[in-house]
């Protein structure tokens, strides 16, 4: 099957780009290996600079219908009394708001559907063969394979997803990773438009009220620190185990959740690999986590992944053959404005979970924070919540 690009990964950043380019009259596949409405590790809150993108994408209405109650608050719950500040304001839509992730794929994916692009589901991209006109993907099930060629392949399927793609990253183990887990909780307590920013020992995470009343709960902690909390609570498994040491260390988050009620089961994912990576490479353009990824403690993921997408596509907007030279003048036009986006807030986001996880530093951080609660409030400005998108790359000649 010949397409104008194939998408592998159908997450925001995937369909995204898929549905920008199928609004620009291309031809496009994408390949989701998983079936779908899915959950996923994930903090689940988009930035209100985003809902631009969801407009311009035509699911803006849908997504604000759905999504949680807009954030106008943010907090920090640490060792003491939680302490809140305003979030600040972004133009246009003022505040962001939290949508499951079960729900918001679905959403995205439907309207790439219905917007012409073919949705292949669940496949799985098993290699890519590089061409000079075009590249050559192989996709399989259980039964059979077949092989999908298009000028333009974009690689969306994230950073933990493993296998034997020129572009999937190599696992590895060390203590001083981070693993993730997630939960949905029913019951809580906490405010409506607050959310807070959850420090503990060896780890760090956040809250936010999402859809229909849930609560989302997503967080990380050091390989080192939770293996030594299980030696100190045999038989109790991972995730109860990460529950058990928030509300212990997290008196405000005892009390948000302390009557709270979870909803399925815990999820856990990584370990997640934070740092600026290669946005194209060997003729492959990556969006999303796998074109760099922040410490989740700046909760900009969803973000990252949306505008991600949205910027690609408007980069290969410029060219209507897509030859191998117009691939790679858009790769490096893309490469350049995806980090004047997003560069700065994964270098901050870095230096806040290295504060974060040591209890002396997140003493230090709580205690400033105590002094002057605005700081929360430019720490979101800092992080990318009220950040429009950079402007296109100006063409090369």
């Amino acid at each position: 099957m010949k397409f104008d690009a194939v998408v592998i990964g159908a997450g925001p950043a995937g369909t995204s780009a898929a549905l920008a380019l199928a609004m620009q009259g291309r031809s496009v596949a994408i390949v989701e290996r998983g079936e779908f409405p899915r959950r996923k590790v994930c903090g689940e809150f988009m930035s209100a600079v985003n809902m631009s993108v969801l407009d311009a994408l035509g699911v803006g209405d849908r997504v604000k219908g759905l999504a949680g109650p807009e954030v106008t608050r943010v907090a920090l719950f640490a060792s003491g009394p939680g302490i809140e500040a305003p979030m600040p304001r972004a133009e246009g839509e003022a505040f962001g708001r939290a949508l499951g992730r079960d729900v918001l794929d679905s959403v995205l994916l439907d309207a790439a559907r219905a917007g012409g692009v073919t949705v292949l589901q669940p496949w799985k991209a098993v290699d890519i063969q590089r061409g000079s006109k075009a590249s050559r993907v192989t996709i399989e099930t259980r039964q059979c394979s077949e092989e999908l060629i298009a000028p333009v392949v974009i690689a969306a399927h994230g950073s933990w997803e493993q296998g034997k793609l020129p572009t999937n990253l190599g696992k590895q183990h060390g203590p001083k990773d981070f693993l993730g887990f997630k939960a949905h909780f029913r019951n809580a307590s906490l405010g409506l438009g607050v959310m807070p920013l959850l420090v503990f020992p060896g780890g760090y995470g956040g809250m936010v009220w999402a859809d229909g009343g849930r609560l989302s709960l997503s967080c990380c902690i050091r390989r080192d620190r939770l293996d030594a909390l299980r030696r100190d609570h045999p038989g109790m498994s991972a995730a109860e185990t990460v529950h058990r040491h928030i509300l212990s260390s997290c008196p405000a988050a005892f009390d948000v959740l302390g009557k709270a009620t979870l909803e399925d089961q815990w999820l856990a994912a990584g370990p997640i690999r934070p740092g600026i990576r290669q946005q194209y490479d060997g003729d492959v353009f990556r969006v999303g986590n796998l074109a760099g990824e922040s410490h989740p403690i700046i909760a900009e993921g969803i973000s990252m992944a949306l505008q991600s997408g949205w910027m690609l596509a408007q980069e290969l907007s410029a060219s209507r053959s897509w030859d191998e030279a117009d691939r790679a003048a858009a790769g490096r036009r893309y490469s350049h404005r995806w980090r004047r986006q997003f560069s700065t807030r994964i270098r901050l986001a870095s230096v806040l979970a290295g504060l974060a996880i040591s209890p002396r530093t997140a003493s230090v951080m709580r205690a400033v924070v105590g002094a002057f609660p605005p700081a929360l409030s430019l720490g979101a400005a800092l992080s990318g919540k009220t950040r429009v998108l950079a402007p296109a790359v100006a063409r090369d000649r």
